[in-house]
Order: C-alpha cells, then sequence, then structure tokens
C-alpha cells in the first residue's frame, strides 16, 4: 500500500508541475502581449519564465520555505538529543540523515521539506522540545520522516512555491489591466482585457486547486507509516494529544501552512473539503486502531 502511495505521490509531483508550467506559461504569454504587442515576444517571455520558475522551485524551493518561517540549523551541540534521536529513527526508516532545523517558537509544531530523501529537511519549533517527552517526539520525527520517505514533500513544497508565484503574476496581471494604457477600444485589447480578467479570477481557484492536490489522506498516511518506523503508536498518539490540547496559533505564512504536521494558523482543526488537515481526534482514533 505504501509503495502504491509512493508512485502515486510521484505522479501527482509531474502532474502539478505540468499544469502549473502550462498555466504560467499562459499567464506570462498574455502579460507580456499586453506589454508589448508581439505574439513572438510573448511566447519567449511566457515559456522562459516557466521554466525558470520550475527550475527555481524544484532545486531551491526548501531554502524558501525555511528562510520565510524563519528557521535555524538545530547544531548537534546545542540539540544533542534531537538530533541522536532523528538518527537512530533514520536508521529504522532506511533513510539518510535529513538536515535539521528548528524554529524559535513556544507552539507545538513540526515540519518536513525537501525534493527527495537525500535533500530533505526536518524542522521543529522549540516549543515541541519543551512539551514533549522522547517517545512523543520520536513519533513527531517519525511522522515527519514518513512524509520524506513516501515522497509528500516534493509534492508539498513544490506546490506552495507555485501557488506563490502563480498569485504575484495574477497580481501583476490585474495592475496591468488597470493601470495599463493600451487602446481598450480596439478589437485586440477589448480581447486581452477579457483574457485578462479570466486569468485573475482562474488564479486563486488554481492555487486552492493545488493545495487540495496535496490530499489530507498524506496525514493520515504519515501517522501510520510514523508507527512502523518507531515502533511506537502511543508515543506520536499523546504527542497528537498535547498538540490538540495544549497548542497555540503560530504567526507563520499561510502558503506553509500544510506542511505541518497540525494547522499552525488555527487552534482545533475540523475536517471539511477545505482543511489542510484532517481533525487530530480523527486521526488518533485511526491510530488507536492500527493493530
Amino acid at each position: 500500500m505504501i509503495l502504491r502511495d509512493v508512485r502515486r505521490n510521484k505522479f501527482k509531483t509531474g502532474l502539478i508541475i505540468t499544469l502549473f508550467f502550462v498555466f504560467i506559461t499562459l499567464l506570462v504569454y498574455f502579460l507580456s502581449l499586453w506589454f508589448f504587442d508581439n505574439v513572438y515576444i510573448a511566447a519567449f517571455i511566457g515559456l522562459s519564465i516557466s521554466f525558470i520558475s520550475a527550475f527555481v522551485s524544484y532545486y531551491n524551493s526548501d531554502k524558501m520555505i525555511l528562510s520565510i518561517n524563519n528557521a535555524r540549523p538545530a547544531t548537534r551541540e546545542e540539540f544533542l538529543q534531537l538530533n541522536v534521536s532523528l538518527e537512530s529513527l533514520c536508521i529504522s526508516a532506511g533513510l539518510p540523515m535529513p538536515k535539521l532545523y528548528v524554529m524559535d517558537t513556544p507552539a507545538l509544531n513540526a515540519f518536513a521539506t525537501g525534493r527527495n530523501p537525500e535533500h530533505s529537511v526536518v524542522c521543529v519549533t522549540t516549543g515541541l522540545l519543551d512539551k514533549l517527552d522522547k517517545y512523543e517526539m520520536e513519533g513527531v520525527l517519525a511522522h515527519e520522516l514518513s512524509h520524506i520517505k513516501n515522497y509528500d514533500i516534493l509534492v508539498s513544497t513544490i506546490a506552495i512555491v507555485m501557488v506563490g508565484f502563480v498569485s504575484i503574476l495574477a497580481d501583476i496581471c490585474s495592475r496591468s489591466l488597470i493601470f495599463g494604457n493600451r487602446d481598450e477600444d480596439s478589437k485586440a485589447g477589448a480581447i486581452l482585457m477579457i483574457v485578462g480578467l479570466v486569468f485573475i479570477i482562474l488564479s486563486p481557484i488554481f492555487a486552492t486547486l493545488l493545495k487540495l492536490a496535496i490530499s489530507r489522506n498524506r496525514e493520515y498516511l504519515a501517522d501510520a507509516s510514523a508507527v512502523e518506523i518507531a515502533r511506537n503508536k502511543e508515543g506520536l498518539i499523546r504527542a497528537l494529544e498535547k498538540l490538540e490540547t495544549e497548542n497555540e496559533p503560530i504567526q507563520v505564512n499561510k502558503a506553509t501552512e500544510s506542511l505541518f504536521i497540525v494547522n499552525p494558523l488555527k487552534g482545533k482543526e475540523k475536517d471539511s473539503l477545505w482543511s489542510t488537515h484532517p481533525s487530530t481526534v480523527n486521526r488518533i482514533q485511526k491510530l488507536q486502531n492500527i493493530q
């Protein structure tokens, strides 16, 4: 089952990148055509920016996410037990040791990012280190390692960068339509105006669909996989209970909320079509049913 889900995540990643590439090309093409009124120049600019954005998303998205969340390296000298626990779990999971980071906040949370197991990052909050015991922390770390092993991190990380990029371009398009100096009475100007409005309307919908492509089922899968890695479901159950009852919202970039083990912007999460995470209560129930 897990291997099937890994293959599905890899396919989903390719599909997201393809859709993003097509959408960005069309959006930049329209924007360039608005300014240059030349089909060839617009096509060249559209394709060039799409290639560059896809390249940056794949190779640098993890660094961007760590930066916007103000994460810092968790050195072995300062966080010895955390490093030792992660190393032990990596041996159990058959994974290379990811880079380890911390966020200085009393909130209880953690996330993983990167493009593959060889280029991955696990980040935890200092609040998590203060409130969880050894076995609870191992449950959380095993959950994040499961995202790495199941290739969830690639889907999540790339989608987040793409959503931000689409939003920026949509904003540029809207400003161009408002402040542009084209002859709107001409037929071409009217067509461009309509196309631009369509893209501006579709951009937030497209961004939402990208987030929904990162299925909430990946959290359930990561919880189940964490039990296999840590060989102790009670640690993760107790950790989730603390995250549910003792946690507090944390101010992070909204685009990255889906990466965290629980939603950092809200208190208790309820299951809904638009939720980034399943409810913690349901996750605990599923863990308790694992034999």
